[in-house]
């Protein structure tokens, strides 16, 4: 169906229901129901009707063909001209012929105003499917016609499509028509779709892409308030359960931080040691409560209070802001005039639902509010700008309880003229609108008593109130619990158990149950229809716990419900009241603070009330009334839900005052209103990886040095060191609260993150070069690397993202030229010695002796 058919169907579901629900709130008898009115009938025209008849053109379409056996096929159909304002056609008929000649026969009704209609078919068999389209007529008799039923015979007034019953003068028949045959290829292959997206491991913004459909589940807001007209938590989730009470302090549909990574802070009050003549006195939870934490979070916007020097007076003043969740980022801020309370609730206007079951379809959720309910008035806040859109008196009303989204249960007192047995009214009324409170009552019903009970379970129906019972001396030895049916007042149940009542604000209801804390250190459980008591739990440990010192608050969620006390954090099975696991937090030295286990270790107390998302529970150590300063090593924790096995803890605790909760949770962080005074938020930052490579030429066989950073860029510590998850906790300690970087043992070494080096060679051939680790002091990587060939490469640094960074990478290049050529060495050239004017001399002398030696010869001869 088209968004603009889907837009005029709910609008005219809304005007219908807006008109249909103007009860006034009073004692009053119902109006008898018309059941007699002849409505439109389908098929031939009766004989010897005479009437205006219009010409009809049926139409089918359907998607996508060819289709792979087993693929869900979409399949529309429509008439033209469309029945008009509050008229639909009765009956549409498709016959589906299947390859093997078999046949089925789809019918069904046509939406209001627009004559559409659709359906989704699995086709089972491979071949070819022939689709026809029936419409067998309409004949319409003139009269009032509302969402489809004709009401009355009258023929003029209405206010047509946008403004309530739409009357027709005159009778009129649709004539019948039908389509050709259409055929559907069904093959054995599968047609494939948009691929799916998977949720996000990286840091992530919003707005979040139309075509990532698949992220739905973690775009959830806080706090929650059950579910707003689309599929139920049950419905998607039937092996968990929903619990519609905002004091489970559950919230689905949200992601929350895997890291103690701190991503950016404020300073809200001043908090800590004072020092001078004070000492080591400090300020303390006495300066807390200065909107610590946002009251509403929506489409990734903390909306929040915080208290400012008036522009106008030597006062403070209120302001309300929004600000970016990420980074902290204040997007419009603006006082809160006179009669003004900041909002605490979101509406999400209209829903419509298919029902098909699949997810998404035919979902279109109405543009949210901000919803302030105090005073006898509804305020109504634009989100974007913070500007008021409506101001709506709830007279005679004055408060409500905001049961799930748009809709808010109210117990009126008629006053004392009216009998006891008819004073009291529950008046179910919705938020949707700006009109008077009685054009949306959608409820108004005798109520037995003039409260809503204390303790509410909205998914059974049902409610308990729970009373301290005194013996004879004046001590309340014993507790009364009292069951009653939420939507008339009417008792259950009235029983009396030989167990004193811890504090009202520690039992809770869910799952057609209610528990109550007994002062002897265990729960009990009482089904909520029938009174019988379900089980007893086990008993909390011994000393602190038996005696059921904690919190005041409660939590319930994944089949469990929670509880923290002085010893341990606890989750009791709700079947069964067993204890599932146990939680307890060490002393970080023995001698801080007078409470220990059942082991005799000391250990740290939590007295803050937790929230539960995502699987895990956040909550910070805390207890009654605590002396400054506060103990030392108290820290904020996130602990598996369903285990009990710690995830991250990090000595940033909350606000100390009991049973506080100064934490809030979506789109993957964390809110905390820290005991230092400074709002803290949790979660997944950005990060920046830096490379360079030298020397950038090198030749062939020759080493190049690879060097880089990868430095966390969250506002909180722009320019510093990314470390390991298992540094985190150190590192924030050090960063945020000058705690020894190398923890108080002095036994603590930072470490890094991995980084991942790879290459392109000039053929875009990848090379890999192996995995880093940063230094976690400085941020550092370094690695020597040899290229294996000529040719230019570029070189990437990666860092893949984990539970505190986004990823991040960076390029550099480096040359490879050919090795130098090895050349003969070459001898130096002898000189020759000139021997010729010395051959000269002795060839003379030679000569000479020879000349000689004949003349002696001569002589001798001459003398013989």
């Amino acid at each position: 169906m088209s968004s603009d058919k889907k837009a005029k169907m709910i609008a005219a579901i809304v005007a219908v229901l807006m008109i249909s629900s103007t009860l006034a709130i009073m004692v009053g008898a119902p109006a008898n129901a018309q059941t007699t009115l002849q409505q439109p009938v389908a098929g031939p025209l009766a004989s010897g009707v005479v009437v205006n008849q219009t010409t009809v053109s049926a139409h089918l379409s359907f998607r996508p063909n060819p289709i792979g056996q087993g693929q869900t096929l979409l399949v529309n159909m429509w008439t033209s001209p469309a029945p008009g304002a509050n008229r639909n056609h009765p009956e549409y008929i498709v016959t589906i012929t299947k390859p093997n000649g078999d046949q089925e026969v789809k019918k069904m009704v046509s939406y209001v105003a627009d004559g559409t209609s659709w359906f989704e078919y699995v086709p089972d068999q491979v071949g070819e499917y022939k689709l026809k389209f029936d419409f067998p007529g309409t004949y319409f008799p003139s009269g009032t016609y509302v969402s489809g039923v004709r009401t009355s015979t009258a023929t003029t007034g209405g206010g047509g499509f946008f403004s309530g019953p739409s009357a027709y003068a005159q009778p009129v028949y649709y004539k019948p028509d039908s389509t050709p045959v259409m055929t559907l290829t069904v093959q054995q292959d599968m047609v494939y779709s948009w691929p799916a997206v998977p949720l996000p491991t990286d840091y992530w913004t919003r707005p979040i892409p139309f075509e990532f459909r698949e992220w739905w589940p973690i775009l959830g807001n806080w706090p929650w308030w059950g579910p707003s007209g689309g599929p139920t938590w049950d419905e998607l989730y039937p092996d968990t359960t929903s619990v519609y009470n905002p004091k489970s302090q559950f919230t689905p549909w949200v992601q929350g931080p895997n890291s103690a990574h701190v991503v950016w802070k404020r300073l809200l009050a001043f908090e800590g040691i004072v020092g001078g003549d004070q000492g080591y006195g400090s300020l303390g939870y006495e300066l807390s409560g200065y909107g610590a934490k946002p009251s509403l979070i929506l489409f990734g916007r903390g909306f929040q209070t915080v208290s400012k020097a008036s522009p106008t007076n030597q006062s403070s003043t209120t302001y309300w802001q929004s600000y970016d969740l990420r980074t902290g980022q204040v997007f419009w801020e603006r006082p809160l005039y006179p009669g003004e309370s900041a909002p605490n609730l979101i509406e999400y206007g209209t829903v419509s639902y298919s029902g098909s079951g699949v997810i998404g379809a035919d979902i279109t959720p109405g543009v949210p509010n901000l919803l302030s309910i105090s005073g006898g008035f509804v305020r109504k806040y634009n989100p974007y700008t913070g500007v008021m859109t409506a101001n709506v008196s709830i007279s005679p009303l004055t408060s409500a309880t905001y049961y799930m989204n748009g809709q808010c249960l109210s117990v009126q007192n008629l006053g004392t003229s009216i009998p006891a047995d008819q004073r009291y009214r529950l008046i179910n009324w919705t938020t949707l609108g700006t009109g008077a409170l009685a054009s949306r009552v959608s409820g108004n019903t005798s109520y037995a008593m003039s409260s809503l009970p204390s303790i509410i379970d909205y998914q059974a129906g049902y409610g308990a109130a729970v009373s301290d019972v005194s013996d004879q001396t004046g001590s309340y030895t014993k507790m009364r619990v009292i069951g009653y049916n939420l939507w008339t007042g009417a008792v259950t149940f009235n029983t009396t158990i030989d167990d004193p009542q811890y504090s009202g604000s520690a039992n809770i209801a869910d799952h057609g149950k209610v528990a109550v804390l007994s002062a002897n250190g265990y729960y009990v459980a009482f089904d909520l229809a029938t009174g019988n008591r379900a089980w007893t739990s086990e008993k909390m440990a011994y000393p602190w716990d038996s005696s059921a010192f904690g919190t005041y608050g409660v939590q319930s969620a994944y089949g469990l419900f929670y509880r923290q006390a002085y010893s341990y954090i606890y989750a009791f099975d709700w079947d069964t009241g067993k204890i599932a696991w146990k939680f307890t937090d060490p002393a970080l030295f023995p001698f801080e603070g007078p409470y220990i286990n059942d082991n005799g270790t000391t250990v740290y107390p939590f007295d803050a009330t937790a929230i539960i998302a995502d699987g895990k529970m956040f909550v910070y150590n805390a207890e009654h009334t605590p002396y400054t300063p506060y103990t030392r090593g108290w820290s904020t924790f996130a602990i598996n839900a369903t285990t009990g096995e710690k995830i991250w803890s990090v000595m940033i605790p909350g606000s100390a005052w009991f049973s506080s909760s100064d934490l809030a949770v979506a789109d993957g962080y964390l809110s905390l209103g820290g005991a230092d005074g400074y709002q803290y938020i949790f979660g997944r930052g950005k990060s920046a990886t830096t490379v360079t490579a030298s020397p950038k030429t090198i030749t062939e066989n020759s080493t190049v040095i690879i060097e880089g950073t990868v430095l966390d860029m969250s506002p909180a510590q722009t320019g510093t060191p990314c470390v390991s998850k298992d540094s985190m906790a150190t590192q924030m300690e050090y960063l945020h609260r000058q705690f020894p970087i190398a923890g108080f043992w002095n036994n603590i070494t930072l470490t890094g993150v991995p980084v991942y080096l790879s290459a392109l060679d000039s053929n875009g051939n990848p090379v890999d070069i192996g995995t880093v680790t940063t230094n976690g002091y400085y941020g550092t990587f370094a690695k020597e690397w040899i290229p294996p060939m000529q040719g230019t490469y570029t070189i990437i640094a990666s860092f893949a993202s984990d539970d505190s960074y986004g990823s991040s990478s960076a390029s550099t290049a480096v040359t490879v030229g050919p090795a130098p050529v090895d050349k003969p060495v070459e001898q130096p050239q002898q000189t020759i010695p000139d021997y010729s004017m010395i051959l000269e001399i002795l060839a003379a002398a030679v000569v000479v002796a020879i000349v000689i030696g004949v003349i002696n010869l001569v002589v001798y001869l001459r003398k013989r």
